[in-house]
């Protein structure tokens, strides 16, 4: 239990600075374009509209986005350049990393820990593991990068 605390406050430590610094980087971009050329396009009525939607209900988005993988980036970014205060974004993020933290810590360490007796064990039924596990990420990669090219019939857009 002590290494699940330990490895679990050391997570929550990482999450904090790591979604803080993005939301931080996105507080610092959105006061960078609201002095830019881009000024005028957000200050419109529908941005302000989003922006106050996002500054007020935003919070439960960016405590959800920590248990989805690749949203939480964009989630904390999105708050921090939509200016969300502070008072609703802070407990999101504690709330949100925690649950993070102890997701991967409880998991994580389980994932470890069989693969190192698996490995301890029988070696060979581990490597194996692996192996199938690559093979399966690459096919994952391949088939959702087949589908988003564009098909090769031979046409050309311009009819030609």
């Amino acid at each position: 239990m002590d290494k699940i605390a330990l490895t679990a406050g050391a997570l929550y430590v990482i999450v904090l600075l790591r979604a803080g610094g993005t939301f931080a980087v996105g507080w610092l971009a959105g006061a960078g374009a609201r002095r830019s050329r881009f000024a005028e396009r957000i200050s419109s009525a529908r941005f302000e509209r989003a922006e106050r939607a996002i500054q007020r209900w935003g919070a439960p988005v960016v405590a959800v986005s920590f248990l989805t993988v690749g949203f939480q980036t964009a989630a904390n970014f999105l708050a921090g350049s939509m200016r969300m205060p502070l008072r609703r974004y802070l407990p999101a993020l504690f709330v949100g990393g925690a649950a993070w933290a102890l997701i991967y810590a409880t998991a994580g360490l389980g994932v470890l820990e069989v693969l190192a007796r698996l490995f301890a064990e029988r070696t060979a039924l581990g490597v194996s593991a692996v192996v199938v596990l690559l093979l399966a990420v690459c096919g994952v990669v391949a088939y959702r990068r087949r589908r988003a090219a564009p098909p090769s019939g031979g046409a050309t857009p311009d009819g030609a």
